[in-house]
């Protein structure tokens, strides 16, 4: 039966949603809420979008993959598996062209689920998908070189290799000033959780480079030396200048096949470890139709592609998160960020959020079970 997870505990209400249990999801909710901001902010960048539309992806899509899915616990929004893909789909068809992409993958996925194909997919044999997420995050580490270093390239090579050409070619005009205060935000991430692991090291990071930048008046690039102001508005796309034309249409099946597939994968992956850490079962087919409206959702409203996000919804277990009232308060927590906090983002500079996004490529790699899988032998 076709349910999302969060009626069926309303309708268990009296044991499920205790006093000391509501308040535990609106604490936990809160928890990842600040841990998204800079996560959303970075991957909306690197995904070749403005800073808030990252914002409203986690927001929109967020909080409609925890009312509709089919887990307890799934936090969704942007993650680092999309920005190759949509930064592709961008550079290849432009804005529109990924607004209808992710609509048309939002139906694919409403369709996944409605034919019993999420029991499928969860069988995908963990070499491909460990070498597709290994290969992400190296691709995704590349795109975060020249704001790290602070190069001075006017415009980066898309494919692979030409950028690392164009990195090695301007090598002699790495800013040192954009360097140190990168390193120092790499450092901040990387130690801050041998301090408290309550507070992510990704937000005092961001905090203390963006006043240290600011009050010291450093020539460091900024989101807002390099997008200007940014909007606070969550508005309907206008889609009176789109082509929608048959042709359109078709070259479009691709991609949106392509995000409706990965999106698919990295949900159910991301749902089936949760399920690991609370010791409950989520319903996969609800948890695809979910995904796949929170994705229409969020381009309708100028969002990227959103999916479940691993990371985030391990935070959420671990701060005692146990019903979707935790992924919902995070995207509400997250919209009042997004209207009071967005004026002082264009601070916040460049070297950091790629600093941010470095140690999201390290945490996807999964080197070591790409190693273990490369040496292990056929018994």
């Amino acid at each position: 039966m076709l349910k999302p997870k969060l009626f069926s505990i309303l309708k268990h209400r009296k044991t499920e949603l205790t006093k000391e249990q509501v308040m535990k999801d609106i604490i936990a909710g809160m928890v990842v809420a600040i841990i998204a901001l800079p996560l959303s902010v970075a991957l909306a960048i690197a995904s070749g979008v403005t800073p808030e539309k990252g914002l409203i992806t986690a927001i929109i899509a967020g909080f409609i993959i925890s009312f509709l899915g089919g887990s307890r616990v799934q936090i969704g929004g942007p993650t680092g598996a999309f920005v190759i893909i949509v930064f592709g789909i961008i550079a290849d068809y432009g804005l529109e062209g990924l607004t209808i992409a992710t609509i048309m993958a939002g139906l694919f996925m409403i369709l996944f689920g409605l034919i019993r194909l999420g029991g499928v997919i969860q069988y995908i044999p963990y070499p491909i998908v460990t070498g597709f997420t290994s290969g992400i995050a190296v691709v995704l580490f590349s795109t975060q070189v020249k704001d790290f270093l602070g190069l001075e390239i006017t415009e980066v090579p898309s494919d692979f290799f030409g950028k690392w050409g164009a990195y090695i070619s301007q090598i002699d005009t790495v800013d040192l000033t954009t360097l140190v205060v990168g390193g120092l935000s790499l450092l901040i991430i990387v130690l801050w959780s041998k301090v408290t692991k309550k507070i992510p090291g990704s937000l005092i990071a961001l905090i203390v480079s963006t006043a240290f930048v600011h009050f010291f008046d450093l020539p460091v690039k900024t989101i807002g030396t390099e997008f200007g102001d940014i909007s606070r508005r969550i508005t309907f796309v206008d889609f009176s200048s789109f082509d929608l034309s048959l042709t359109t249409i078709t070259a479009l099946l691709r991609p949106a096949l392509m995000i409706a597939f990965l999106a698919s994968i990295e949900s159910l992956l991301s749902a089936v470890v949760a399920d690991g850490m609370i010791g409950k079962k989520h319903q996969s087919n609800m948890e695809l139709i979910a995904q796949g409206i929170a994705n229409i959702g969020s381009a309708l409203f100028g969002g990227i592609p959103a999916t479940g996000a691993i990371a985030r919804t391990a935070a959420n277990i671990n701060n005692g998160g146990r019903t979707p009232i935790a992924g919902m308060v995070h995207a509400l927590v997250l919209l009042v960020m997004m209207l009071v906090l967005m004026p002082l983002a264009k601070l916040i500079p460049m070297t950091t959020l790629a600093a941010i996004l470095v140690v999201v490529s390290y945490n996807m790699s999964e080197w070591r079970s790409f190693k273990a899988i490369i040496s292990s032998t056929k018994k």
